[in-house]
C-alpha cells in the first residue's frame, strides 16, 4: 500500500469537508474536524487503515456526536488523520503520514488523535473531536500545546464511533482555547443547568510528577507556585498510596489493571477482524499486534476486577469539590522517526501510560491545559475530578487558573 497524499499542507486531514451547520446555536461560527474513526454520512470511515476503509461501506448516518455539533451551529471541515486502528500514542501513520506538530514541527504530534490535534494546532479548525482510551486525546493535546478533554466514561454518545475498547474508550475534545472547549463540552455532555459544587480541595499527585523528566517536574511546580500567587489556591501534595489507602504504586493503574482490559477488549473488537480479514498492517502495528495475538485473556480476568477496585478507591478519594493535578505527559514530544526500537518505545510509553491510566481506570474527567514549556516544546498540566463531575471541573478551572488565564 502507498501513502495517501495529504489534502492540506499540514497532513492533518484525510479528507476536506464543508458540512454546514444544521441550525444556529452556541457553536455558531466555529469549525471542527472529526477523527477518522467517527462516522460522517456518505464518507468512508478509515480508522487510520486503508484496509479497513476499503473493505467497509460508507455510513448512512453521522455519528450522534457529529449531529449534536452540527445542530449546535458548528461546521465540519474535515476528517482528521488517526493512528492505524487508533492503536498508538505517537501519531506516525505509515499510510497517511505524520501530521505536523505546530509547536514542534520536528517532533511527533502524539496519537492516536494526531490529525485532530494538528488540525487545531495549525489553525484548520477551532476544535476537533477524537477518542481517548489510553490517552489518545490527552497525549496529543499535551505534545501539541492545545487544550484536550477526556470526559467521564460514556458521558458522550459513542453511537457511530467505531468500536475499540468499550470499557475505557470515550469521545474527547481538542480545542485551541478554553472557551471553545467549554462550549463544545457542554453541548456534547448535554450539561444540566443545576449549580455545581464549589472548589474545596486542590491536590497534586506527587507520584505522577516524580515519574516525569526532571525539566517537566521543575515546570509543574513553577506553574503551581504561579497559581498560588495569583489565586491563593495552594496545591496539597498527595501520593497514590494515600489516595487509595493501600501501599501500591501509581503504575498499578496501567500494569495491573487498564492495560490488560484494553488488550482483551481489542482482541474482541478488532482482533476478530484482523484474524479473519488478514489486512496488511503497518510495521509498527504489526509489532504491537503480536502482543495482542498472544495475550492470555482468561489469565487477565483478575485485572478487570482490579479495575473496579481502583475505580472505587480513587473516586472515594475525589468527592465533589476536589480537583487533582499531574503532568499530562512525562516528557516533551519525541523526535519524529525516533520510536523505532523497543527501548525507545518503552521509554516513552511506560511513563506516559502510567499517567494516562490514572483517569482511564477511574473513568475521571480530565483536562490537559497547555501551561508548561520545556526546551521550547509544550507539555500539558492535567486537572481531573471525580467520575461524572465534568461540569464541576469545567467550572473549577477558571478559578484555579485565575480569570484571564483560560
Amino acid at each position: 500500500m502507498t501513502q495517501n497524499p495529504a489534502p492540506d499542507p499540514y497532513g492533518a486531514l484525510v479528507e476536506r469537508l464543508d458540512l454546514p451547520a444544521l441550525k444556529a446555536g452556541p457553536l455558531s461560527g466555529m469549525r471542527f474536524t472529526a477523527k477518522d474513526n467517527i462516522d460522517i454520512a456518505g464518507h468512508r470511515t478509515g480508522y487510520g487503515s486503508p484496509a479497513w476503509r476499503d473493505t467497509h461501506p460508507a455510513p448512512v448516518h453521522n455519528a450522534l456526536c457529529v449531529d449534536q455539533l452540527l445542530a449546535a451551529g458548528a461546521r465540519c471541515v474535515g476528517k482528521a488523520v488517526a493512528d492505524e486502528l487508533t492503536y498508538s500514542l505517537d501519531g506516525e501513520n505509515q499510510f497517511f503520514g505524520t501530521p505536523r506538530n505546530a509547536r514542534a514541527p520536528d517532533r511527533i504530534p502524539g496519537g492516536s488523535s494526531s490529525g485532530s490535534a494538528a488540525s487545531v494546532g495549525n489553525g484548520l479548525a477551532d476544535f476537533s473531536i477524537g477518542t481517548d482510551s489510553g490517552g489518545s486525546v490527552r497525549v496529543p493535546a499535551s505534545l501539541c500545546g492545545i487544550w484536550g478533554m477526556r470526559p467521564s466514561l460514556h458521558r458522550i454518545s459513542e453511537a457511530g464511533v467505531l468500536p475499540f475498547m468499550p470499557g475505557v474508550s470515550t469521545v474527547g475534545i481538542l480545542a485551541s482555547e478554553f472557551g471553545q472547549l467549554d462550549a463544545v463540552a457542554r453541548v456534547l455532555l448535554r450539561s444540566p443547568t443545576k449549580p455545581v459544587a464549589p472548589l474545596r480541595r486542590f491536590l497534586v499527585l506527587t507520584d505522577g510528577v516524580e515519574i516525569a523528566d526532571q525539566a517537566v517536574q521543575v515546570q509543574v511546580y513553577a506553574a503551581l507556585d504561579a497559581i498560588s500567587r495569583r489565586t491563593g489556591i495552594q496545591a496539597e501534595p498527595i501520593r497514590f498510596a494515600q489516595l487509595v489507602g493501600e501501599d501500591i504504586p501509581l503504575s498499578d493503574c496501567n500494569l495491573r489493571a487498564l492495560r490488560d482490559l484494553q488488550t482483551a477488549e481489542f482482541q474482541s473488537t478488532l482482533g476478530n477482524w484482523v484474524e479473519t480479514a488478514r489486512p496488511g498492517l503497518g510495521a509498527a502495528l504489526s509489532m504491537a499486534y503480536g502482543n495482542v495475538r498472544d495475550f492470555d485473556r482468561i489469565g487477565a480476568l483478575d485485572s478487570l476486577t482490579r479495575c473496579e477496585w481502583l475505580f472505587d478507591r480513587i473516586n472515594a478519594a475525589l468527592p465533589e469539590g476536589t480537583v487533582i493535578c499531574f503532568p499530562t505527559t512525562p516528557c516533551i514530544a519525541p523526535l519524529k522517526g525516533s520510536l523505532t526500537t523497543l527501548d525507545a518505545v518503552t521509554a516513552f510509553y511506560t511513563p506516559t501510560m502510567t499517567l494516562t491510566a490514572f483517569s482511564g481506570v477511574a473513568r475521571l474527567p480530565e483536562i490537559s491545559v497547555p501551561l508548561l514549556t520545556v526546551q521550547g516544546c509544550p507539555v500539558g498540566l492535567s486537572f481531573a475530578a471525580g467520575h461524572y463531575q465534568d461540569e464541576f471541573l469545567l467550572a473549577a478551572l477558571p478559578e484555579i487558573l485565575a480569570p484571564g488565564r483560560c
